[in-house]
């Protein structure tokens, strides 16, 4: 048995018998959808399913229907193989075969970005544990990705057989414990009348706490009958204490209120709309200098009035560490202050100013506040709170002009001249993704126009996850956005194939594939052999994976008129399109390397005696 606390304080225990008990109750029906994933809470209508029956399997793509998912990603194994027929019945929703698991974990990341939630359905333990790494990604990024595995036969472990798959040992629970780990609940059906109990309550929780959760389901009871599923809310969102909440609101305004140059800086949490929304009313109402954490980059709106940039800790916009650094107060909401975010913690955070505002409680100097939700305490502080430009007034008055050197069409491309171009390029139906390495540092000091997303796994930094999660992003969104990824050569070889995916399913991305022959992150830490890979032709590809069946087209860029010739057919081509772009291994971010000595020193720090 597998005991867990989650953030609420509720605790989460996979049993003998294999379903999940929240909160030391076996858990039931809670009620919602959130359908899109956009609300916060929505009715679920659908019926898929109903008057003919149901199965477990049925059940599921209904219930997964209804909690916004559309497009489900698989990678088939015997054991999730009937399960997936039973899904199939279920026309509403598109299965996305995938090449591995790992890249299929990485596109649900991806699909919950654009969608709100996603699904993913793969076979025991070397399924499951090949996703393990891209859920734990998606863990970390607060992203709700319901990880669907097919399990053994439920009478295999009652009669201690040695299972294929598996440790050649009779253990069954090893994947269940391993997920409770990384997943805010790890769930099982081992009776098919537990399987409407255990289905709602695991994605009733992976909405609530916005992470993900491992269902796994027998083999052998995925197409036994079941009750069909009846309409119900999921309810995403927990509500505040409202004691607390009024507590901190006033607490909060008062700090502020009394400040002579407060600013609020956005964090990554903020994804939820109802948070991001109230924090867009707390800064119209406040006045003050808003700056965003390189996570939380796109989730405010970067032509307000009052935004002034990435904060950063020493490789900042221009002008923002000195504001944010100097202001007397600053809440800080959704940020997760980790060693990535404030540069080897050499961000200059004074704790006697810091209002931390997260999911679940509010962190003030002198006191926390715990059952307060972060878009309630945001909405209602905008009502309390003075209007104060002067950390605005002084941003504006060294705000520095950005200028970029002329160059001419036959100059060689520099990593900066390519950054300048993908930046003309967005607009507001299109979306920037960037993949870790000097991509981050470049689609970070880009200001996006409006209506422009931006993605980025900053949290986590897995190499190679942005392939994948391209495809995911693409097919989540409901109207037509042309992504556009910037991504290193070396991490695209970790996930490489799954452009084929891409282009098997008609999808439309930019890859803009920084050939700069190797891990030039790593070398900014930490210089050494094993960050040079071998080179390939990165375009020619593209022909590849095409086969004569799809439209991918792979193009070379060497100057800066190939490179502007090759976005102009890329924008109007109807399919996957990579743009490979050669750059001198030492042409890169002077932040990146600025950032990566400062990661260097504290990763280098010595062990306390």
């Amino acid at each position: 048995m597998i005991t867990r606390r989650n953030f609420l304080g509720t605790t989460a225990i996979i049993g003998a018998a294999g379903t999940a008990i929240l909160g030391g109750q076996e858990s039931k029906p809670v009620a919602n959808s959130a359908a899109g994933g956009a609300p916060e809470s929505t009715v679920a209508n659908s019926a898929a399913g109903g008057a003919r029956g149901s199965t477990v399997g049925t059940y599921l793509a209904t219930r997964l229907e209804q909690a916004g998912v559309r497009d489900y990603f698989v990678v088939p194994g015997d054991f999730n193989l009937i399960l997936l027929d039973q899904i199939l019945e279920n026309p509403r929703l598109r299965m996305i075969g995938c090449c591995n698991e790992l890249n299929a974990g990485y596109a649900a990341d991806g699909y919950a970005r654009s969608n709100g939630v996603a699904a993913m359905v793969v076979t025991y333990s070397v399924g499951g544990l090949s996703a393990l790494n891209a859920v734990t990604c998606a863990y970390s990024e607060d992203l709700p990705v319901i990880v669907v595995v097919g399990g053994i036969n439920s009478d295999s472990e009652w009669q201690d057989k040695i299972i294929h798959h598996a440790l050649g040992e009779v253990r069954y629970d090893y994947q269940r414990e391993i997920y409770a780990h990384v997943t805010a609940g790890a769930f099982s059906v081992r009776h098919a009348a537990d399987a409407p109990a255990v289905i709602d309550g695991a994605i009733d929780l992976a909405l609530r706490r916005r992470k993900p959760v491992m269902l796994e389901i027998a083999c052998n009871l995925a197409s036994m009958p079941v009750p069909p599923p009846r309409p119900r809310r999921f309810d995403a969102a927990p509500a505040s204490d409202s004691a607390a909440l009024a507590d901190a609101v006033d607490h909060a305004a008062e700090l502020l209120n009394k400040a002579s140059r407060p600013v609020l800086v956005a964090g990554s949490k903020l994804r939820p709309p109802a948070s991001r929304e109230a924090f867009l009313k707390l800064a119209d109402a406040a006045g003050y200098a808003v700056a965003s954490v390189p996570a939380a980059k796109g989730m405010f709106p970067e032509t307000h009035p009052a935004y002034a940039g990435i904060y950063w800790g020493p490789v900042s916009w221009p002008g923002v560490a000195s504001v944010v650094e100097s202001a007397d107060a600053y809440l800080f909401a959704g940020a997760l202050l980790s060693d990535y975010a404030t540069t080897g913690y050499t961000a200059m955070i004074d704790p006697k100013k810091l209002l931390l505002a997260l999911p679940g409680e509010v962190r003030l100097p002198g006191a926390t506040y715990a059952g307060v939700q972060l878009a309630d305490f945001l909405g209602a502080l905008a009502g309390k709170v003075r209007r104060n430009d002067a950390s605005l007034e002084e941003f504006a008055r060294g705000r520095m002009k950005d200028e970029s050197p002329a160059v001419a069409p036959g100059d060689t491309l520099t990593i900066a001249e390519v950054s300048r171009q993908v930046h003309d390029a967005l607009g507001k139906d299109t979306a920037l993704l960037v993949e870790t390495g000097d991509s981050w540092f470049h689609g970070l000091r880009m200001r996006l126009p409006e209506g422009c997303r931006f993605e980025i796994q900053f949290q986590a930094g897995s190499i190679g996850w942005s392939v994948p999660a391209t495809l995911g992003y693409e097919l989540g969104f409901t109207t037509p956005t042309r992504v556009i990824a910037m991504i290193g050569d070396g991490s695209f070889q970790v996930t490489a194939q799954e452009v084929s995916t891409m282009i098997r399913h008609g999808t439309r991305p930019i890859i803009i594939l920084v050939n700069n022959r190797g891990y030039i992150i790593e070398d900014a830490i930490h210089q050494g052999p094993y960050n040079k890979i071998k080179n390939w032709d990165y375009a020619g590809l593209m022909e590849v994976w095409t086969n004569g069946e799809g439209k991918g087209l792979g193009l070379h860029a060497k100057t800066v008129g190939e490179l502007t010739a090759a976005l102009a057919r890329a924008t109007t081509h109807d399919g996957p399109c990579m743009i490979e772009v050669a750059i001198d291994p030492q042409d890169c971010s002077p932040d990146m390397r600025e950032w990566g000595t400062r990661v260097a020193e504290a990763n280098g720090k010595p062990p306390r005696s």
